[in-house]
């Protein structure tokens, strides 16, 4: 993925929140990072309680992650932050304001989201999926203006897909629509960004490099993974979903210290330094392997 500065660099010109133009649409917008609130908060899935009783501040700038078991919530829990999902009770509230009550546009303007799995009309072209975010900005007749066309070839370039935006998203694999829809994400500007195991369909290289690529956008990025160690070493703080309820929200060291991930997961942990750069590294193992 190219994290070059000169593409950086253009993506954050035309973001600039509250004190510039959004992405070439001559509307003054926000980039700043959001700040996040949840409370008391109970998520459904259908008829089913998933999780009960959340409750969490997230800091504007922070990088999250959630994590926790198959069939813990992660994803309900993602989809009622970025108001797909009602909450069974209690308030989500982005930069002072309920989400649940925001008009839609407006909601749009202030959460984005990639969902896990999600499929983009294959009839699109990779660079319409991208201008698809631009939408809670422009009037019906707002869209396809040189600029905004720029400011597409910009995202893709971003997340390593320059020269892609005419390329038909049936002829993508799986990791290059995952990117095509981060790419849509980045154009949307919004000063919270939820991803759904975003690292789904990605390589190794293009998973690291999405990961780090996240630390470097000037927004609050909440996401969902099941990589722990990737967890671990990407995120500031992690909230760990289990059985119901969700842990405190806490660093990496304390939410996923070898009794938290030996209890909730049924894995052994140990936290490592690397033995090139002495960073720590949590190293996962079966219960049942003696090192």
């Amino acid at each position: 993925m190219n994290l070059r500065n000169d593409h950086r660099a253009r993506l954050d010109r035309r973001s600039d929140a509250g004190r510039g133009e959004l992405l070439g649409s001559g509307v003054e917008t926000r980039s700043d990072a959001g700040v996040l609130e949840v409370r008391g908060l109970a998520c459904a899935a259908g008829r089913r309680t998933v999780i009960t009783e959340v409750t969490f501040a997230i800091r504007a700038g922070e990088t999250i992650g959630i994590v926790g078991p198959n069939g813990t919530g992660k994803t309900t829990l993602l989809q009622t932050l970025a108001g797909v999902r009602r909450p069974a009770r209690g308030e989500v509230i982005a930069d002072g304001r309920v989400l649940h009550r925001m008009s839609p546009r407006r909601r749009a303007r202030t959460v984005a989201m990639v969902a896990q799995d999600e499929r983009p009309p294959a009839d699109l072209r990779a660079g319409e999926v991208v201008a698809l975010g631009r939408t809670p900005y422009l009037p019906p007749w707002g869209a396809g203006s040189a600029r905004e066309q720029q400011v597409v070839e910009d995202a893709l370039a971003a997340v390593d897909l320059a020269g892609f935006a005419e390329r038909p998203v049936h002829r993508l694999s799986g990791g290059e629509r995952q990117r095509v829809l981060l790419a849509r994400a980045l154009v949307q500007n919004t000063p919270i960004l939820l991803l759904d195991e975003p690292t789904n369909h990605l390589d190794i290289t293009h998973r690291l490099e999405l990961l780090a690529l996240t630390r470097t956008l000037n927004r609050t990025v909440v996401m969902a993974l099941h990589d722990l160690a990737l967890a671990d070493r990407y995120c500031d703080r992690i909230l760990v979903l289990d059985n119901g309820s969700a842990r405190p929200l806490a660093p990496p060291a304390s939410a996923l210290a070898p009794a938290v991930i030996d209890e909730v997961f049924g894995v052994r942990a140990l936290r490592v330094p690397h033995p090139e750069t002495g960073d720590p590294h949590l190293l996962i193992t079966p219960r049942e392997l003696t090192l």
